[in-house]
């Protein structure tokens, strides 16, 4: 297959990821290259070079220090050079050779050309339904041009009254880079993830408070606001703060831990700390928000419905019982990148065959 991946220009397509979309795309590219299709990579300059990339929008403006295009945050001025990148490939499209044009930049522009050009596309929903996507998919599933795959089942639902379809292709890890390790020499329990208040962090820390155990938080602050009112607060020898860490650290971590503690405060459509988790044999105690119940069942974590981290504290006593050869076994059927890079491997080449059959006009 030639295929033409369309990435999400808020961050280059490199390591280290700036988060799971970015994580998603390197993997889907990479791999599909791997197996001898030819791919092509539509985004910004900087992104990994291996990857085939065709560069749509400069990154002479992205600042690593703020994760932004522009230090002062004009976003309309990263509106409008994003809109015009879009829209200048997708008035180019039909004439790079594609088979099929595999869609993952989360932006309106390519969703509503596709009525306009004659190759075929798959687009990924990563994220819940948002506005500028639900105003292009009104228009663009008159004509059913699209073929839509969510990564999760609770995110597929969550889009049900905007499409007259959308497939399920669950996200997945590489297992094979993530240790097991059956016997944790910790006696504590990790959160791992940004610092956001998405993410939840101070509630994972309240909860491993209440039920007795340290907790080791891994990551990045992403919103400084929310760490010094809700989290700093809550620092002492219980807690370490470890910041940023290499994946052989974040393996170590995770695996030597008695369990993890995600606690998504929105309706998050995945979560890739699930599936790394568990790959590590580590089992996971959480908020039942999004796709987490999804993705786990009574053998691999125990939820809470609630956000009090005394019910938490609960499901982080329960998990930590859990058998870690189950929950190995879990991410290595369920969650595995293999099974997914399969999965959309099979829905592009059918795409394209249900191309061939429709009729000219």
């Amino acid at each position: 297959m030639n295929i033409g991946v369309i990435a999400h220009l808020k961050h280059p397509i490199k390591k280290p990821f700036m988060g799971g979309l970015e994580a998603f795309t390197y993997e889907i590219t990479q791999r599909l290259i791997a197996k001898g299709h030819q791919v092509t990579l539509y985004a910004s300059e900087q992104s990994d070079p291996t990857l085939n990339v065709s560069v749509i929008i400069s990154d002479i403006d992205y600042d690593r220090e703020t994760f932004s295009r522009f230090r002062s945050h004009e976003l309309s001025e990263d509106f409008i050079s994003t809109h015009h990148a879009y829209l200048e490939l997708m008035q180019d499209i039909d004439g790079k050779g594609h088979d099929v044009i595999f869609n993952n930049s989360l932006n309106y522009v390519p969703v509503t050309m596709a009525t306009l050009i004659n190759t075929p596309m798959v687009t990924v929903l990563h994220t819940p339904p948002i506005f500028e996507l639900k105003r292009a998919m009104s228009h663009e599933r008159k004509s059913g041009k699209i073929r839509y795959v969510s990564v999760s089942n609770s995110n597929a639902i969550a889009w049900q009254p905007y499409l007259n379809a959308c497939e399920v292709i669950t996200n997945g890890v590489d297992v094979d880079k993530w240790r097991y390790i059956d016997q944790p020499t910790g006696k504590y329990v990790i959160w791992f993830g940004r610092i956001h208040p998405d993410k939840g962090t101070h509630i994972a820390i309240q909860a491993a408070k209440i039920a007795g155990f340290k907790i080791k938080v891994a990551g990045s602050i992403a919103d400084h606001h929310y760490y010094h009112t809700y989290v700093e607060s809550l620092l002492d020898d219980q807690v370490e703060l470890l910041g940023n860490c290499s994946h052989e650290e974040l393996n170590l971590l995770i695996g030597n831990a008695l369990c993890s503690v995600i606690t998504p405060c929105w309706e998050e459509p995945f979560g890739l700390v699930v599936a790394e988790s568990l790959a590590c044999g580590t089992p996971v105690a959480g908020i039942a928000k999004g796709a987490l119940p999804y993705l786990l069942d009574n053998q691999t974590g125990c939820l809470t419905d609630s956000n009090n981290p005394a019910e938490l504290a609960v499901c982080i006593n329960k998990a930590i019982q859990l058998n870690r050869e189950n929950c190995r076994k879990y991410a290595e059927e369920k969650l595995n990148v293999e099974c997914m890079v399969d999965a959309y491997e099979m829905l592009l080449m059918d795409t394209i065959e249900q191309q061939k059959n429709v009729p000219a006009y």
